[in-house]
């Protein structure tokens, strides 16, 4: 019979006692001794939390660490958007004056009472998540054409110009935006498509039946103009939602709801949209499987994990073609997606110098004689992301590896290795039409590539110092810039600057970015605050300290 709590193993502690633990009282325990202390701060345990309590699994990257202090900052998240302004895609009754088609640099979108914890970014749109799983979108999901005022939001072009929550019939878990449609996965796993934002319908078919365990679906990814699902089996599905057999029943569909008031999706003075859920009977295109797969050497898999089934366990999607990623690091390339040819020239094939550290390592950034780059010593990509021409594959940790390809890549093909990314602890990567983004576990958002509007959020160019990233080269051009109605393109960035939120110069303190998201000419992030008072406990450490503080704070003690 056990004393005290020190004496039951460590495992029933954190998954059967902890977890019941009301939070003011956490902290209470983790002061009174350093093993508890220790316990307290284990971080599978403040990961489980972050799901549990606040739906925030952060999947859609690579974190490993520092769950107790996120958990503490997603009591009181905060979202910030920039770039292009068309289409209402900012989400702000009043855009700050701005010379130009953009805003340049972060500012805040508020939606009272709920804690944002995912935040997605489409063509001309953003969406998110809240952490009951509610699900709310401002911008234009569809831009290329005009709605009526009078319009509701089954009108694929109506635009919601401040945030609006989506009532749908259950909490929803992920989302992922292509250019001009949406995909979502619910809680009990079934997948619904948005081709507008009033009338999403679910995918009915035995090949995403989630009663059976090898088909149910575990991710959803829009593509620029297709839908993709991975089950939990390794199969991927694919489906045309606005083009083919799928799209003309889709059409049908709208055109018969559209004789029907009440399924216009009118959205209420609260800012909420009551979508008309509808089924969709049809079957996706189920992929041929991937081929047979060499083994990986040096990826710091266990024996065990080795012996595995060799099996995708992600999946990225963008212009015409799929990224798919194994459990041993192999990642793995279909060509021809093409909704009208899809058995013409279509298949896998296996990027060998994007998953085997040995091919990597005759990279010619490894051998460079004149400034030579230390190659990895072992590797293993953990995590994948694409979009309209590009993909990224990148591994964890403090010797993170980042890998870029895009639509001309092939199985001879050298990856882009930008150094300055390499060893970063990149923890996301997120890409936009010809800007991108990295965050780092550090809660640091970088960014490169075209100016798009502001997208990169580096600042207004005519205000940031000559050589600046984002701003001007020459005195010449940012004299010329200040006498214009608009903001000249200033060059693009080639090396990964870090986004600032306090530009307006009112705030103090360190902002810590914790999700980031990109998509057309635009990006955002989720930041918390990192002011922590330290309380010194004797018997701790002073990084318990700072622990038990954390617990303290979220619990609202001080």
């Amino acid at each position: 019979m056990p004393s005290s709590l020190t004496d039951l193993p460590v495992e029933l502690l954190l998954d059967n006692l902890l977890p019941i633990v009301p939070l003011s009282d956490l902290g209470n325990l983790a002061a009174t001794n350093r093993t508890l202390a220790v316990v307290c701060a284990d971080d599978t345990f403040w990961r489980r939390k972050c799901q549990i309590d606040f739906n925030f699994t952060s999947s859609e990257t690579a974190r490993t660490s520092g769950w107790r202090t996120l958990y503490r900052g997603l009591f009181r998240p905060r979202i910030f958007v920039w770039g292009e302004r068309a289409n209402g895609r900012l989400g702000v009754e009043s855009v700050p004056s701005q010379a130009g088609g953009g805003v340049p640099y972060p500012i805040e979108v508020k939606i009272p009472g709920r804690r944002i914890v995912s935040l997605v970014a489409g063509g001309m749109s953003f969406n998110a998540l809240d952490s009951n799983g509610m699900m709310y979108v401002w911008g234009t999901l569809n831009g290329e054409g005009h709605a009526w005022t009078t319009d509701g939001f089954a009108e694929r072009y109506k635009t919601a110009k401040v945030p609006h929550q989506l009532v749908l019939p259950l909490p929803i878990r992920t989302i992922s935006c292509g250019r001009l449609h949406t995909l979502a996965m619910d809680a009990k796993h079934q997948v619904w498509t948005f081709c507008n934002w009033g009338r999403p319908f679910k995918l009915v078919s035995p090949l995403v039946d989630c009663h059976a365990p090898d088909t149910t679906p575990v991710q959803v990814e829009a593509g620029w103009g297709f839908s993709s699902i991975l089950t939990q089996a390794g199969d991927v599905l694919v489906y045309w939602q606005s083009s083919g057999i799928m799209g003309r029943r889709v059409h049908e569909k709208m055109e018969q709801l559209n004789e029907q008031e009440e399924t216009k999706a009118h959205a209420t003075e609260e800012h909420k949209i009551p979508c008309w859920t509808w089924d969709l009977e049809e079957d996706p295109f189920r992929l041929p499987a991937i081929p047979e797969l060499p083994h990986l050497p040096n990826t710091g898999l266990s024996e065990e994990k080795l012996k595995e089934q060799t099996k995708l366990i992600k999946i990225a999607s963008f212009d015409n073609n799929l990224i798919g990623l194994t459990n041993k690091g192999h990642l793995l390339k279909y060509y021809g997606l093409d909704n009208e040819n899809m058995f013409t020239g279509a298949r896998w094939e296996y990027l060998s110098k994007f998953s085997d550290v040995a091919e990597l390592a005759r990279h010619p950034v490894f051998n460079d004689d004149d400034n030579p780059s230390e190659a990895p010593k072992t590797m293993h990509i953990t995590h994948i992301t694409a979009h309209f021409q590009t993909f990224v594959a990148y591994s964890t940790g403090a010797s993170s590896i980042v890998l870029v390809g895009n639509m001309d890549t092939g199985p001879l093909s050298d990856p882009d290795v930008p150094s300055s990314l390499q060893n970063r602890s990149v923890i996301s990567v997120v890409l936009g039409d010809y800007h991108k983004g990295a965050l780092t576990s550090s809660g640091k958002l970088l960014t490169w590539g075209a100016f798009s509007e502001g997208a990169l959020g580096l600042g207004d160019p005519r205000k940031l110092p000559l050589g600046t990233p984002g701003g001007y080269r020459s005195q010449q051009a940012l004299d010329s810039a200040r006498r214009r109605d608009h903001i000249p393109e200033p060059p693009s960035v080639e090396e990964p600057a870090e986004v600032r939120f306090d530009m307006d110069g009112r705030e103090a303190g360190r902002k810590y970015a914790f999700a980031a998201t990109a998509g057309g000419w635009h990006s955002g992030a989720l930041v918390l605050s990192l002011e922590v008072r330290l309380v010194y406990i004797p018997e701790c450490s002073s990084s318990d300290s700072l622990s038990v503080n954390l617990y303290r704070s979220a619990a609202g003690k001080g």
